[in-house]
């Protein structure tokens, strides 16, 4: 119990050093409520919603996708499988050439996905600024009880992803579309 109790005071200090170094200054309470929090946000009974972009991001895009009236969440599912298994491999609108791969797939149990999308590593910024590997991009998905989709498409590392995930957030979306969802 020594070990605990000092693993959780750990925790708690990385709380408030955090807490320091991105908001407005907290006390102890403070820190140990919202290291509390956290605690019951991530058991895994809880659903727990994505969090949207950054106003300022020039990296993300957000999104709320709903599936045709009446349908199931095991059909919603099964459409967003169809769609995501559609991405060429290769890419499309220049983005993506490096390809995609299903980095975890809980839609079923959880309702949540992720999947990595790489560039090719070929352009300018890749070379200069990547030592010419891919840039990776995350898109995670968490679908609700009805079936309604959030979906946030990031990069991994830096601040502007020049229009990449909105064009594959478009993509996706006009397949989706095409299955009468609304988006």
């Amino acid at each position: 119990t020594m070990m605990c109790l000092l693993g959780l005071r750990v925790a708690l200090l990385a709380t408030v050093a955090l807490a320091a170094a991105y908001s407005a200054p907290v006390n102890r309470r403070q820190a140990f409520q919202t290291f509390a929090a956290g605690v019951v946000v991530g058991s895994p009974t809880i659903s727990n919603a994505l969090d949207a972009c950054s106003p300022k991001a020039n990296n993300c895009v957000f999104a709320k996708w709903i599936p045709p009236a009446g349908s199931a969440k095991s059909n919603a599912i099964k459409d967003l499988r169809s769609v995501i298994e559609s991405y060429p491999q290769e890419g499309q609108a220049e983005v993506d050439g490096g390809g995609w791969s299903i980095a975890s797939d809980d839609l079923d149990s959880a309702g949540t996905a992720t999947i990595e999308y790489r560039s090719s590593g070929k352009g300018f910024f890749a070379k200069s600024f990547n030592g010419g590997k891919p840039f990776v991009d995350d898109l995670n998905l968490e679908v609700d009880g009805n079936g309604m989709v959030q979906v946030r498409s990031s990069s991994r590392i830096g601040d502007s992803d020049f229009g990449v995930n909105a064009k594959r957030m478009k993509y996706l979306a006009e397949a989706l579309q095409g299955k009468g969802w609304s988006i």
